[in-house]
């Protein structure tokens, strides 16, 4: 059985999610953040930087969640990504990455920044604007569709979830930005979604 190291309010809730769509079953096991916000010491007998997610299967331990994500796709829900050989296959690829190495860094700036208080205040415009740009971009790119791949609801809109759920929080993403919104409403819908939630525990990013 699939064994998933989670920490609370953290991306490992996508990882969870994703099994919940996929059907599998897992075993969670959990951590919680510390009150300064850091993962607690156990997980570094999981894995030396002492991060989450981690998994566990069939004698695999993987991190990072773009590679948890893709692994498990791979291997057991073929249906929630493009076939390989598709042009739609490498914009779902793109996703993948753009989720953590684009859009995750300024939200996490953004967060340094607003603990440093008044000594945060010169990086602060330079970071709102970062992550307007980001907004204004995904926001068009759901023009035309309901989902990232389009039509059709896949991995990627999974790994965009926490990345769009911080937003709210601390980016900037409210109801100027009617079609992310609609987007977080829709996913926060699906069953498997609540079904991680409550696998997980209590989430503070999910609706």
């Amino acid at each position: 059985m699939i064994r998933v190291h989670h920490l609370n309010n953290l991306r490992s809730q996508r990882v969870l999610w994703l099994l919940e769509e996929l059907g599998r079953p897992y075993e969670v096991v959990r951590y919680q953040r510390k009150a300064n916000m850091l993962a607690p010491s156990e997980l570094k007998r999981v894995h030396p930087l002492g991060k989450s997610p981690v998994i566990e299967d069939d004698g695999k331990k993987l991190a990072e969640t773009g590679l948890i994500v893709e692994y498990l796709v791979a291997r057991y829900g073929p249906d929630l990504a493009p076939a390989r050989d598709s042009d739609l296959y490498w914009r779902y690829i793109y996703w993948l990455h753009y989720a953590e190495g684009s859009l995750m860094p300024p939200l996490l700036l953004k967060l340094v920044v607003n603990r440093l208080g008044l000594l945060g205040l010169p990086a602060r415009r330079f970071v709102d604007a970062q992550l307007k740009l980001h907004l204004v971009f995904l926001e068009a790119e759901l023009a035309n569709a309901p989902w990232f791949l389009g039509d059709r609801f896949s991995a990627a809109d999974i790994m965009l979830s926490f990345p769009l759920e911080v937003a709210t929080q601390r980016g900037g993403l409210d109801q100027t930005r009617p079609r992310l919104m609609d987007f977080l409403a829709r996913i926060h819908a699906r069953p498997a979604y609540r079904r991680a939630i409550e696998r997980g525990g209590a989430y503070l990013y999910g609706a």
